[in-house]
């Protein structure tokens, strides 16, 4: 079960010597809700969407494992029932509380201990703007699902790590933050690795599914980034990845975190990855921009779109993707305009302009993370694998490289999927360590190289007018 932010798909994976084969099961929309001004998840029909597709699914399953965006969570009170439910990480609610809690802990603190990049909708900002009376009990999205489907509690790592609230550095709960911001750490459930045995279907569950008891349900990588990372088809250990789609995640990978002052300034992340590894990188606000827009336009022909944008002069209107005023939904197109002007370039005129002004933007915003990664961590980049639905989009894909000067690997599209079927069957003893399952992404995967133009001149005057 692969949960994004605007859908979810049920896909069942093959694994054996040189076979590495998705099947989607089923395909469903991911629609938050507004009731009474807050933005929620609709937690129960994404759970209906989970057990439909397992109904579908073939017979003989070897296990299931479950990932979704990061951050946020569900709260059950004594009796193991569910508060409310869970809020979108883009709902206002949490609208100064960031700032409110680095100035009474500190920055230092809050980065020291988790690692993190400060952005407002960590789980830790939207727990102090929350009302935990009667919770008993947190579960991030992917660790509510496997609870309904097995009675087990628990915190993976990898989700974990986007808290705020687990120590990067021995990869337990952080009992001093904890306690400075006056949380009750009872609620925070204990830690399970990627590849561990979660437990195994409830009998009503089974029952409904038409499933054996015996079916386990397994701990992978349940932030969907750290399955994406764990497909990269890299064949060096001198890459870097950009995981695309509503959220860049650019970055490297490392065996530790970087806890620097430049790290902190820079506003970058350590998050948990599959084997005990560091995913440092940075949230660019990605193709979130593209699809807000598409909305507002009533969703035109996005391939005939792209072509039409490709013919159009770039880098004449730039936006800083990162700039909260993207953050939330709404006109999209009006926002960029208004940016566009504020910053002194010229307005796009048309929908192509507008699309233009999008890939252009975030090619430099892949550019800027990537240097600074590499800068930040001292890790060379030899590639840079772009992995994800945004591996489809073969404009941002070349600009991309042109920006960065390096060789852009696209695909898999599926790596998300790819990298929870792996971590699953890496637990069964059917795929091989982690440099094994990515040769075997690379074998068996439609990938596309693109290499960069070399005019590097014009994207450093660019990224200097846009203040990168």
């Amino acid at each position: 079960m692969d949960l994004g932010a605007s859908s979810g798909r049920v896909m069942a994976g093959r694994v054996g010597p040189g076979t590495l084969e998705l099947e989607e099961v089923r395909r469903f929309p991911n629609r938050p809700v507004r009731v009474n001004g807050t933005l929620h998840w609709d937690i129960l029909g994404l759970y209906g969407n989970v057990l439909d597709g397992l109904r579908a699914a073939p017979a003989g399953l070897a296990s299931i494992g479950i990932d979704s965006w990061a951050v946020d969570y569900g709260l059950l009170d004594a009796g193991g029932r569910l508060i409310g439910n869970p809020v979108h990480y883009r709902d206002a609610r949490t609208d100064g509380v960031m700032d409110r809690i680095r100035a009474e802990v500190g920055d230092d603190l809050l980065y020291q201990t988790s690692g993190l990049q400060f952005l407002p909708f960590n789980t830790v900002y939207q727990l102090a703007a929350d009302d935990l009376a009667r919770a008993r009990t947190l579960l991030l999205v992917p660790d509510l699902l496997a609870h309904w489907l097995t009675g087990a509690v628990g915190a993976e790592r990898t989700n974990a790590s986007t808290t705020g609230l687990l120590d990067v550095r021995d990869g337990a709960w952080s009992q001093d933050l904890l306690a400075r911001l006056g949380l009750p750490a009872g609620v925070l459930p204990p830690i399970r690795e990627p590849g561990e045995m979660l437990g195994t279907l409830r009998p009503d569950v089974a029952e409904e599914t038409g499933h054996p008891v015996t079916l386990p349900v397994v701990a992978v990588g349940s932030h969907d980034t750290a399955s994406a990372v764990a497909a990269v088809p890299a064949t060096t250990d001198r890459f870097a990845y950009i995981s695309c789609g509503t959220w860049s995640l650019v970055g490297v990978e490392l065996r530790e975190p970087v806890l620097t002052e430049a790290s902190r300034k820079a506003n970058f992340t350590n998050e948990g990855g599959v084997d005990g590894t560091v995913r440092y990188l940075r949230n660019v606000m990605g193709l979130w921009l593209l699809q807000e827009s598409m909305r507002a336009w009533g969703n035109p022909d996005l391939p005939a779109l792209l072509a039409e944008a490709a013919d159009v002069p770039g880098l004449r209107s730039l936006i800083d993707p990162d700039d909260p005023e993207f953050l939330p939904p709404g006109d999209m197109p009006a926002r960029i305009a208004a940016h566009c002007r504020r910053r002194g370039f010229p307005e796009p005129a048309t929908h192509a302009e507008t699309v233009r002004c999008i890939m252009d933007s975030l090619a430099l915003a892949h550019r800027a993370t990537l240097r600074q990664a590499s800068r930040l961590s001292g890790q060379e980049i030899d590639v840079v694998h772009l992995v994800g639905g945004g591996s489809r989009n073969e404009l941002l894909c070349r600009l991309t490289a042109d920006a960065a000067g390096l060789p852009v690997v696209a695909g898999p599209v599926e790596a998300t999927a790819l990298g929870n079927v792996l971590t699953q069957a890496r637990a069964h003893g059917l795929a091989g360590t982690l440099a094994e399952s990515r040769a075997l992404v690379a074998a068996t995967q439609p990938l596309r190289r693109y290499e960069p133009s070399g005019d590097t001149a014009r994207w450093s005057e660019a990224a200097a007018r846009l203040g990168r």
